[in-house]
């Protein structure tokens, strides 16, 4: 007879790990953050275990947002990797992880994005790539811009990459920021100081990592991420 193992159960976030529906240093949320208090539905046997993601085609260049241009992108090239964990530490197999950033000038390819820096025609900015079995996942790409956005006097967001991502089933999307180690720009943004554990909010802080740096091509960083639990990543 087999020893039986341990039963693993959801470890609830602790309080102020997580950022407000309203916060309202942080304007837009004031018109659309939740306004009450949200209502628990039950998940589904499906929603909780497929359908799986491991089946979509993520195309050549999902892991290289540099590559399948006639040039190269503007700016400092980097490398980001990481590992993709549930709450109770072990790997997220075969999930999509999904980025999306600005250019190294602060502009999004993106109609709504008016900022009057120039746009790269070498750059699109949005990636996809499956976790390995060690729920292992890794971008090159290159470092975003700081950029205006309003919200408040001389307002400058950090520079950031958006990351969006599915556990083992479509219930479990996790969207995030990741951010860079030693922005100045960090002391002054709402998104960022929303979340009331400064611990936590360190979470949506990437390490510089020597391991992913590559010898005379590009600094590497670390952002690993858990998709719930006492140690989950900050949501946005």
């Amino acid at each position: 007879m087999s020893e039986s193992k341990p039963l693993l159960g959801y470890r609830k976030p602790y309080p102020g790990s997580q950022p407000p529906f309203i916060h309202p240093s942080y304007a837009s949320t004031v018109l659309r953050g939740v306004g009450s208090e949200p209502i628990a539905i039950p998940v589904t046997l499906s929603e909780v275990t497929g359908p799986t993601l491991d089946r979509l085609t993520l195309g050549e260049h999902g892991a290289d947002l540099t590559a399948g241009f006639p040039g190269q992108p503007l700016g400092e090239r980097i490398i980001v990797s990481g590992r993709v964990l549930d709450e109770n530490g072990k790997p997220v197999r075969n999930t999509v992880v999904e980025v999306w950033q600005c250019n190294a000038a602060g502009r999004y390819l993106h109609k709504g994005d008016q900022h009057d820096a120039p746009l790269d025609p070498n750059f699109k900015g949005t990636g996809q790539v499956l976790t390995d079995e060690h729920g292992r996942y890794r971008f090159k790409t290159i470092k975003p811009g700081a950029y205006p956005w309003r919200n408040h006097y001389n307002a400058w967001r950090p520079a950031h990459i958006h990351f969006s991502l599915h556990g083992g089933g479509i219930g479990q999307r996790l969207v995030t920021q990741m951010y860079f180690p030693n922005d100045p720009l960090l002391a002054f943004d709402p998104i960022y100081n929303c979340v009331p554990d400064p611990k936590a909010a360190l979470r949506m802080v990437s390490s510089f990592d020597w391991e992913t740096t590559e010898n005379e091509f590009a600094l590497g960083y670390r952002f690993d991420i858990v998709l719930r639990g006492r140690k989950q990543t900050v949501w946005e």
